[in-house]
C-alpha cells in the first residue's frame, strides 16, 4: 500500500467515520470559546437593537402593560412576552448600559446553542466534515457577540425543541419550541414540520404552541402579520427593484410558492413515516391508529427525520420571505451545513454552496448580486433536499419492504 493510497484512506476515515466526533466535537468548541473571547476583545461592538429594547423594557419594568403604549428609539414594541422577560433579565444583570456583560452572557447562549447543534447534527448521522462549517461563520459571530440581537434567544430555544424532539421528549421539545415563539414570530416558518412530527411521533398534537390568551393590543404588536418592509434593509429581494418588492402581486407569489413547497415536502416526504398517502394519513388523523400502528410509525420519526423537517421547513420560509435583515441569519446559518449534506451534493459542491451564501449575508449593504445568490441558494438548497431524499426510509414499512428486497 502506498503513501498516498494511506493518506486518503486516513482522510476518508477522518472526515466520515463518525467515532471521529468524539474528540472533533470537544475541539471545535474550545477553539470557537477562543474565537468568540478574541471577537469582544479585539471587536468594537455595534449598537443596533440594544438601546431600543432597554428602554422598552424599562417601561415594562416601570409598571406599562398596554403594549401599544411601549416604545424605544427604533419604534413600538414588536416582539412577544418571552422577549419582554428576557431583555428585562439582561436589564437588571447588565443595569440597562454595561454592554461587555452583555455580551459574555450571548457568549454562553452562543456556545450553549453550538453544544446543541452538535448534539442534533450527531443525532441526526451527519459526517464528520459537516461540522467545522459550525464554528466557521464571521456573519453568525456578528449576530450574537456584536449585535446581541433577540433572534439568538428564539433560535436556542428552537434547537432545545428540536433536540427533544430527536430524543421523543415531546412535551419538553413543545414547551421549548412555544417559549421560541415567545421570543419571535419568525419560528412559526418551522411549525408546518413540528406539527407532522408531533402527529406521527404521538397520534395527536399535544402540547403544540398555543398563543396567551390577551388584549387585542398585544396580538397586534407581538404578531404582527400586515407588518410593511422596508426596501433599504432586504438582504433577498433586492435585485426585484423596491417597487415590485413592494407590490401586493409580489406578496401573493411569494406567498403561494411557500403553500405549494410546503404541500410538496408533506405529500411526498414528512408523512412517510405513517407509510400511507395522503388521504390515509387525514384518515388517520381523524381517526388515530391502534397503539401497534402508531408504535411502527412513531418509529418512524428519527432523529434524522426530525432534523430534516425542521430544518428545511424553516429554510422553505426563508426562501419565500418577503424580506430577510441580517439577523434572520441566525435561524439559517447552522443549520445550511445539515441540508447541504442532506441533498446528497458532493462534498465539494456543498462547501462551496456553504461559501457563497456566507459570502452573500456579509455584503453590506446588500447588492443586486449578493441578493441573488441569498435566494438562490436557499432555492437550490430547498430543491436539491427534496430531490435528495426521495430514497429515505423513513416509515415502518418502507424499511421492512427494504429489507425484504435484501
Amino acid at each position: 500500500m502506498t503513501l498516498v493510497k494511506i493518506l486518503i484512506d486516513l482522510g476518508h476515515d477522518l472526515t466520515t467515520n463518525p467515532k471521529h466526533l468524539r474528540w472533533l466535537c470537544p475541539l471545535l468548541f474550545v477553539a470557537d470559546a477562543v474565537l468568540c473571547g478574541l471577537i469582544v476583545w479585539k471587536v468594537p461592538y455595534t449598537e443596533i437593537d440594544w438601546v431600543a429594547y432597554m428602554e422598552q423594557v424599562t417601561q415594562y419594568i416601570n409598571g406599562e402593560r398596554d403594549y401599544v403604549l411601549i416604545k424605544g428609539g427604533t419604534g413600538p414594541l414588536v416582539y412577544p412576552a418571552a422577549h419582554v422577560y428576557i431583555y428585562s433579565g439582561l436589564y437588571y444583570l447588565t443595569g440597562g448600559g454595561n454592554i461587555l456583560y452583555g455580551q459574555i452572557i450571548f457568549i454562553g447562549l452562543y456556545l450553549g446553542t453550538l453544544a446543541l447543534v452538535m448534539e442534533c447534527y450527531r443525532l441526526g448521522k451527519a459526517p464528520p466534515y459537516v461540522f467545522p462549517l459550525l464554528v466557521l461563520s464571521k456573519r453568525l459571530h456578528s449576530v450574537y457577540l456584536l449585535r446581541l440581537f433577540n433572534d439568538c434567544f428564539a433560535v436556542g430555544a428552537l434547537w432545545l425543541a428540536i433536540y427533544a424532539y430527536q430524543r421523543r421528549v415531546w412535551t419538553i421539545g413543545s414547551i421549548s419550541y412555544s417559549w421560541a415563539l415567545g421570543v419571535k414570530m419568525s419560528v412559526l416558518l418551522a411549525l408546518p414540520a413540528v406539527g407532522i412530527i408531533l402527529v406521527q411521533a404521538t397520534g395527536m398534537l399535544i402540547s403544540l404552541p398555543f398563543l396567551p390568551v390577551n388584549a387585542w393590543g398585544y396580538f397586534s404588536r407581538a404578531f404582527e402579520f400586515t407588518r410593511t418592509f422596508l426596501f433599504k434593509w432586504t438582504v433577498n429581494w433586492r435585485f426585484m427593484g423596491e417597487e415590485r418588492f413592494l407590490s401586493k402581486k409580489f406578496s401573493i407569489i411569494l406567498l403561494s410558492a411557500h403553500l405549494v413547497l410546503l404541500l410538496l415536502f408533506l405529500t411526498t416526504r414528512w408523512i412517510k413515516p405513517s407509510g400511507r398517502p395522503v388521504l390515509g394519513f387525514i384518515h388517520t388523523i381523524l381517526q388515530p391508529p391502534g397503539s401497534a400502528v402508531q408504535q411502527a410509525v412513531s418509529r418512524g420519526v428519527t432523529p434524522q427525520f426530525v432534523l430534516t423537517a425542521i430544518l428545511t421547513s424553516n429554510a422553505i420560509g426563508m426562501l419565500c420571505a418577503r424580506s430577510l435583515h441580517y439577523q434572520f441569519y441566525a435561524w439559517l446559518a447552522w443549520g445550511t451545513p445539515f441540508l447541504l449534506w442532506r441533498t446528497g451534493l458532493h462534498p465539494v459542491v456543498g462547501f462551496a454552496l456553504w461559501g457563497a451564501q456566507e459570502w452573500a449575508w456579509n455584503v453590506y449593504p446588500s447588492t443586486d448580486v449578493s441578493s441573488k445568490v441569498v435566494v438562490g441558494i436557499l432555492a437550490i438548497t430547498v430543491l436539491d433536499v427534496w430531490w435528495g431524499t426521495r430514497g429515505d426510509f423513513t416509515s415502518e414499512r418502507d424499511r421492512e419492504r427494504s429489507q425484504k428486497s435484501d
